[in-house]
């Protein structure tokens, strides 16, 4: 009898899709026959993925798995599945008018997950709330609400080129102020700007340590990134500054940043910052210590403070990937005056001959970030998105390039991207990996990109919190950007 007991259970499982140990799947989405890439674990092959009420519910080899019809399906013989990925600096009140676009340009890239780095708050948490309201349609977004900077403040709303992304504070007690309102607004961090001066820095970073909101930023102007780091900056933005910390004359060069600071407290903040830059960061470079840097890198490893170094913004003055044609094809899902705007800036930026010491600039970036990840310091990848004519979502596929350039491996380019992120919200345990009981935010890909970084823009289907978008729904989403 017990062998005809077995063969009645086992037909009984492969009817109702049970697993070897009784579990049944029924109305789940299975992606079957698939290679899975955990950031982690890497690539195994052959695995189903059984994802049900937007989780991952059972991750197994496919022969230990009989499905029931009663399932959707999905065939990934050939395919790869990665977890969703994040662009960890973006900015939707860059461009206002880009920004209702901005949710269906990063699905049909993958990119289920961003962190944007400053705003004016009502206008930003309006998109995290859109996008909490429709979990399956919009990617997770996480704010830091307005740029928290001094007087006078960088991006001012002065003209097109600084937006009103910043709250200037002349005093400690009104940097607090707006710390304590952004708080009570559910921001997700903060960012700290480069015209704070050192006393209203260290209550941005005692604020936040006491509200548990982490504190990124750019290294003020008025101080050196050691002590920034020390002070609790959780991480930097592009790396900024960093060059003029890591010059011989790194002492110097601060004691002219703060004078040249007093003395253009009546100057536009903009201007005032560019001036510095310009007179300091080409000297910085030239006088690049590299006994210093390597001092700096210890300090910014024994912090855990994070960088995200936006390298296809930098380089993008230099290599101009923005002037490609494939690259101008993404300019089909922009608004017509966006489109238009950005093709005449690129026309004139290809025929202006690049300064020299842009590309010196742009080379430093790029070796910089390989000493950053060789010396451990954790890194996600970001892309500032839309400035530097960067379209949401392409965007982060091209810096994953770029860090894999700068020295990464394919598969700690991704983990950039999936599960560091993740952690630095505290969300490993939901986000960022192929483990089951995570969140079903995956991406379908026909190539794979631990080969080829570049295999990561061979998207057949996205799965945001359970919802799979195959091919015809992402071309839908691309037919309503091209006609609105």
């Amino acid at each position: 009898m017990k062998p005809i007991r077995n063969l009645l259970l086992a037909f009984i499982a492969g009817l109702f899709g049970c697993t070897p140990s009784g579990v049944v799947f029924e109305n789940a989405v299975c992606i079957q026959n698939i290679t899975t890439i955990d950031p982690t674990d890497g690539l195994r092959e052959n695995q189903t993925v059984i994802i049900k009420g937007g989780k991952i519910d059972k991750i197994a080899p496919t022969a230990e798995l009989k499905l029931s019809p009663k399932n959707h399906i999905i065939d990934g013989t050939g395919k790869y599945l990665i977890p969703g990925l994040w662009d960890a600096h973006i900015h939707f009140a860059f461009m206002e008018s880009l920004a209702p676009r901005m949710f269906d340009l990063f699905m049909i890239y993958g990119i289920t997950s961003v962190r944007d780095t400053g705003g004016q708050i009502d206008f930003v948490k309006n998109w995290k709330d859109r996008a909490a309201a429709n979990p399956t349609d919009a990617p997770r977004v996480m704010i830091a609400g307005p740029l928290l900077d001094g007087m006078p403040n960088v991006y001012d709303g002065s003209d097109p080129g600084h937006p009103p992304l910043s709250v200037g504070s002349s005093s400690v007690e009104a940097i607090t102020k707006q710390v304590q309102m952004l708080d009570s607004m559910g921001v997700d961090f903060l960012k700290a700007y480069e015209m704070l001066t050192p006393a209203q820095f260290l209550t941005v970073m005692k604020l936040g340590k006491e509200k548990g909101l982490k504190v990124t930023g750019h290294v003020p102007l008025s101080m050196d990134v050691i002590t920034a780091s020390n002070a609790g900056l959780n991480s930097m933005e592009h790396m900024r500054n960093l060059e003029l910390s890591c010059a011989s004359t790194a002492g110097e060069l601060l004691k002219q940043r703060q004078t040249m600071l007093v003395k253009g407290k009546k100057s536009a903040g903009g201007d005032l910052r560019s001036s510095i830059h310009a007179a300091q960061r080409e000297t910085a470079v030239k006088n690049y210590d590299d006994e210093k840097a390597n001092g700096i890198l210890e300090v910014l490893a024994k912090n855990h403070t994070w960088q995200i170094p936006t390298l296809t913004l930098n380089r993008g003055q230099t290599r101009m990937s923005f002037a490609q044609p494939e690259w101008q094809e993404s300019f089909e899902y922009l608004p017509d005056t966006i489109r238009n705007l950005w093709q005449g800036m690129i026309d004139k930026s290809v025929m202006t001959e690049i300064a020299p010491f842009r590309k010196a600039y742009s080379e430093w970036m790029n070796n910089m970030a390989g000493k950053v990840h060789r010396a451990g310091i954790p890194m996600m990848a970001g892309t500032d998105t839309p400035i530097g004519f960067l379209t949401p979502g392409l965007s982060l596929h091209e810096e994953l390039v770029a860090m894999v350039e700068a020295g990464l491996s394919p598969q700690e380019a991704l983990k950039a991207a999936t599960l560091n992120p993740a952690k630095y919200f505290n969300l490993e345990n939901e986000l960022g990996s192929l483990k089951e009981g995570m969140w079903a935010d995956l991406i379908v890909l026909g190539a794979n990109p631990l080969e080829n970084i570049k295999n990561t823009q061979r998207i057949e289907g996205v799965v945001k919190q359970g919802k799979f978008y195959d091919q015809q729904a992402l071309d839908m989403i691309r037919k309503r950007l091209r006609e609105k």
